[in-house]
């Protein structure tokens, strides 16, 4: 499986933070806000990594992962010339995922929960599409889920219902079989100009071949989309990270865990760290591994 994380548009709900620099680099406490969704990518077991960006954005991601090789991690970069709704990353993603299946996930989007490593590692998308439910209090801001009640199945998604139908969201993090370039070419864009996830979803819904895992109770999902959820975002990781002693979306910790890289290389990593936080961080991993 190989993963793509969605990185382009403006931010414009960010603005004057973003006028000069992408949402997904903007720090989240301690780190880039891509390394959150970066790292949920690694726990479902996708080494493969395309990061989608606008141009102007571009030379900040490659900068910053520079030394990605280093941790067992194989990114490449793509370009979206002009955000064209989520659904156009599959499109032009398509040389990069060839005949594998794929992970799409957005990059203002944070999971976090003590079995979601393990959840994801589960899933099989050799055939149809699996996406992810949240119950949430603003249904009217997401594209939400609509639940037949005899079968427990989605029988339709619904993008930014005006009228209250279900308050189950579909979250950003969408579970691809090879099927999806082939629906790609079936949908237009909306009155909006988009090429809407929904609607490439609702063709997996039709043909039967969708299924939605709801999270489980603990998990949080965090949209980092506008001020507050951006400050929410962050005291959540502070929080967590204080109270357990150990870092939230550490891409070296993970890949370290995943057998990616070797204790030797760990060590060379947290040698060469310049934080001293993180140094220490990462040498204690080591100790404790042993």
């Amino acid at each position: 499986m190989k993963a793509i994380i969605l990185a382009g548009g403006s931010g414009s709900r960010l603005s004057p933070l973003t006028d000069v620099v992408s949402k997904q680099l903007l720090p989240v406490y301690d780190k880039p806000l891509i390394y959150y969704p970066l790292s949920t990518a690694m726990l479902a077991g996708a080494r493969d990594i395309l990061i989608i960006t606008s141009p102007e954005n571009l030379l900040g991601f490659k900068k910053l992962f520079t030394n990605s090789p280093q941790i067992g991690l194989n990114i490449q970069y793509a370009v979206q010339s002009k955000p064209e709704g989520i659904a156009q990353a599959i499109s032009i993603s398509k040389d990069f995922i060839g005949t594998s299946s794929s992970l799409l996930i957005l990059g203002d989007n944070i999971f976090y929960g003590s079995n979601l490593g393990r959840n994801l590692e589960k899933i099989n998308s050799d055939k149809g599409c699996t996406v992810f439910g949240y119950r949430v209090k603003d249904p009217e801001n997401y594209g939400v889920a609509v639940i037949d009640q005899l079968t427990e199945r989605v029988i339709q998604i619904v993008e930014k219902p005006n009228d209250y139908i279900s308050n189950i969201a579909v979250t950003g993090m969408y579970f691809f079989d090879n099927t999806v370039f082939e629906k790609f070419k079936m949908i237009t864009k909306s009155s909006r100009g988009e090429y809407e996830i929904s609607s490439l979803l609702n063709l997996y819904v039709n043909d039967g071949e969708l299924k939605m895992q709801m999270l489980e109770r603990g998990t949080a999902w965090l949209d980092c989309g506008t001020h507050d959820n951006l400050l929410s975002a962050g005291n959540f990781v502070k929080i967590i990270e204080d109270r357990q002693a150990q870092k939230i979306a550490c891409i070296e910790e993970i890949s370290y865990i995943k057998g990616w890289i070797n204790k030797k290389q760990l060590i060379d990593i947290a040698t060469k760290h310049p934080n001293l936080v993180f140094r220490e961080y990462l040498k204690e991993i080591v100790i404790g591994k042993e």
